[in-house]
């Protein structure tokens, strides 16, 4: 009896109608509700600093983060929202103010608005989890990942690779971003050295080899707070200084108009810097109070907003046409400079193992879990230790991201590239096209216009963004670096 008061009380208790086929966390929707408790999630996917921490984390994996999964610990909507403000403020806001040099007004108005469709999309995705039970009436959550919604909509193989692949793309391209923007720090504090970009790239590496080693992030994570204070007082600092030179501030160089070959390169980076919707089915799962999910999603995202807007225009403002793709590079005072990029060059190396710990998880689990399963054996030993060749594989992710970013030096153009690929698949299209897909028989015609008008913005958005980052990217390696 207690417990069905408890049902009546809490409609989002994790029961539904989900009964497992295969044993790998793959499940099909039945038509019979029953308490379940979803322990094996098919799409974990975790945001730490800003950037990307996933796992597939259903059988056969090691890598659960805390408070992830049945039974983990849960978070108030608080915590939850300095993680959303973590994931969608991190370190690539450095590189907003570029965006503004070549998007202008424009560039400011998507900041907004790209939050503010960023935040409904979040919100649907989530509604895309619960179903109502026949019963009651009442919601009750049947599903519990980006990867099982996509099951539904795509079918079970499909679905989940589709998720997958874009997961595990987002998730390298962003091991290859730390990389280049440590490269664009070091070169830009020292200028006349002997290093150019490249050369530090391959420097970084070194300390980023012995990262194949790691078997749990729980060492790493505990820096993760750290990292975020202070990449927060680096922010405070830059606008500090920004302000200080409020008198020649050139407020007339921010420009009406929309630069067409290089806005779009601009809108990806904004996209880019948003993109978080994948880890929010588990965010929301783990929240003591579900209810103040949609106020904690729209809270988040009006900081974010407000503070991007701000800070790219701010920063614009104070350098104007002379912006560089990472704002700190643009620091007068060389001992200032190398102070501020020194530490974001620290916090960039802490912050790679989380996307690259998730890309290696998502790896094994698709081609390294051993025969019947996949084609090649697991990369781990029955103790618990790597394998050499699995070492060997580790070893191979990292030195292959270092060697994309030496290939691919430019660091605003690429997040403008990845943000208009992946970015708005999973923050844009999909979300939208889950909801139609699931939900379609209870919308109203307005809600529906507006998922279309949102898929359709996103396809745009990708499209434009593909062809003019890509054409940006082919030409800038065909120069050279910039310096």
């Amino acid at each position: 009896m207690e417990e069905n008061t408890e049902m009546s009380s809490n409609p989002f208790r994790n029961a539904g109608n989900w009964t497992e086929n295969d044993g790998e966390g793959d499940g099909e929707y039945k038509g019979e509700y029953q308490s379940t408790s979803f322990n094996e999630y098919d799409g974990r996917y975790q945001q730490t600093d800003g950037f990307r921490q996933g796992s597939i984390a259903s059988e056969g994996s090691s890598f659960v983060c805390e408070g992830e999964g049945g039974g983990g610990c849960k978070i108030d909507e608080f915590q939850a929202a300095w993680n959303v403000t973590n994931a969608i403020q991190g370190m690539f806001i450095v590189s907003l103010p570029f965006a503004v040099l070549h998007g202008g007004y424009w560039a400011i108005v998507a900041m907004v608005g790209i939050a503010h469709i960023c935040c409904y999309t979040g919100k649907v995705l989530v509604q895309c989890l619960y179903e109502p039970d026949p019963t009651t009436g009442q919601m009750v959550r049947v599903r519990d990942s980006y990867v099982a919604i996509a099951k539904v909509c795509f079918g079970p193989k499909l679905g989940a690779r589709a998720v997958s692949i874009a997961q595990l793309i987002e998730l390298l391209m962003t091991c290859i971003l730390y990389v280049v923007v440590c490269g664009d720090l070091l070169a830009g504090t020292y200028p006349q050295g002997s290093f150019d970009s490249r050369s530090w790239m391959l420097f970084i590496g070194i300390f980023l080899l012995p990262m194949g080693f790691l078997k749990s992030l729980k060492m790493v994570s505990t820096l993760s707070f750290w990292c975020t204070m202070s990449h927060i007082v680096i922010n405070a600092v830059i606008l500090g200084y920004c302000l200080l030179q409020i008198g020649d501030w050139g407020w007339s160089k921010v420009r009406f108009s929309i630069d067409m070959e290089n806005f779009p390169i601009s809108l990806g980076v904004i996209v880019f810097s948003y993109t978080s919707q994948i880890f929010l089915p588990t965010l929301e799962g783990n929240m003591t109070d579900r209810s103040k999910f949609n106020w904690m999603l729209d809270w988040s995202h009006i900081a974010a907003a407000v503070f991007k807007a701000g800070f790219g225009y701010i920063c614009f403002l104070t350098f104007q046409n002379d912006t560089q793709q990472v704002i700190t590079n643009n620091l007068h005072s060389q001992g200032f400079k190398g102070m501020v990029n020194f530490f974001l060059v620290i916090k960039a190396i802490l912050s790679y193992p989380l996307p690259y710990y998730a890309a290696c998880e998502l790896l094994e689990r698709n081609f390294f879990r051993g025969p019947p399963k996949t084609k090649f054996p697991t990369i781990w030993n029955l103790d618990g230790e790597l394998k050499v060749w699995g070492l060997g594989f580790r070893v191979g992710v990292i030195v292959s991201t270092i060697l994309m970013a030496i290939f691919i030096p430019h660091f605003s153009i690429l997040m403008g590239f990845i943000g208009s690929f992946t970015g708005t698949m999973l923050s844009f299209i999909w979300p939208c096209y889950f909801h139609i897909k699931i939900k379609g028989h209870l919308l109203d015609q307005k809600e529906i216009a507006k998922d279309y008008l949102i898929i359709g913005l996103g396809v745009l958005f990708g499209v434009i963004g593909i062809y003019d980052s890509g054409n940006a990217l082919i030409n800038a390696f065909e120069i050279g670096l910039p310096f």
